[in-house]
């Protein structure tokens, strides 16, 4: 499988210093919280608002009035967080990303360019640089058997040590409507995630994840 580097370009989030020395973008889920409160408290007070002691908004960030924000959390330089977004914490919102209507962050980095922007779950993940997810569609990021997270890449299993780990949605990967990421699905750089298809396991770069788990290379037009 495809390591941190080769997944998510690290100039395009203001968390780029998490990610050092990770082998697995996964890994830095265990340490997020801190990393937000060490990295809010060095951010410029005239570029972003404190509205929480754990709490740092980038001053030409849109954030209605009715999204609700809890800490640690940093929202990056003209992001958007719209109507009833709810952050429930541990969130890194890159620049220029949008979190829409109803949707739902907990535990995650989204990197500059991301858009969540209809009705999305996303937990336990990290999504990169201008990935997005269609209406509807959610990491699922706990087993039925609460069993520790792997993750399938074809006959081997590469153990996470996480209870809870959704996914990781690489650079300019696309994410169908209502379609479902289970947990320790990776969707490498520029792949397509059918509406209404159900993931587990690794979708190759530039590859589309079809009904029943087909997989298909892309065509470059």
């Amino acid at each position: 499988m495809k390591e941190t580097t080769q997944l998510l370009d690290l100039t395009k989030t203001i968390a780029a210093g998490l990610f050092a020395g990770r082998r697995y973008p996964w890994e830095v889920l265990e340490d997020l919280s801190a990393y937000i409160l060490k990295l809010g408290a060095s951010l410029p007070e005239a570029e972003f608002d404190h509205p929480k002691p754990d709490v740092w908004i980038a001053k030409d960030a849109e954030v209605y009035p009715t999204a609700w924000i809890n800490g640690p959390c940093i929202i990056d330089h003209g992001a958007q967080v719209r109507h009833c977004a709810f952050l429930r914490g541990s969130a890194i919102v890159g620049k220029h990303a949008v979190v829409g209507n109803s949707t739902e962050l907990k535990n995650v980095v989204l990197f500059d360019g991301v858009q969540v922007p209809h009705y999305n779950y996303v937990g336990d993940s990290v999504l990169g640089h201008r990935a997005h997810m269609g209406a509807g569609s959610i990491t699922s990021n706990v087993k039925s058997d609460r069993t520790l997270v792997q993750v399938r890449d074809g006959d081997v299993r590469i153990p996470t040590g996480r209870k809870k780990f959704g996914a990781i949605v690489a650079d300019f990967a696309e994410v169908g409507c209502n379609a479902v990421l289970n947990p320790g699905t990776i969707v490498e750089r520029g792949s397509i995630v059918y509406p209404v298809v159900c993931v587990r396991g690794v979708v190759p770069e530039r590859c589309i994840c079809k009904t029943g788990g087909v997989i298909v290379p892309r065509r470059e037009d």
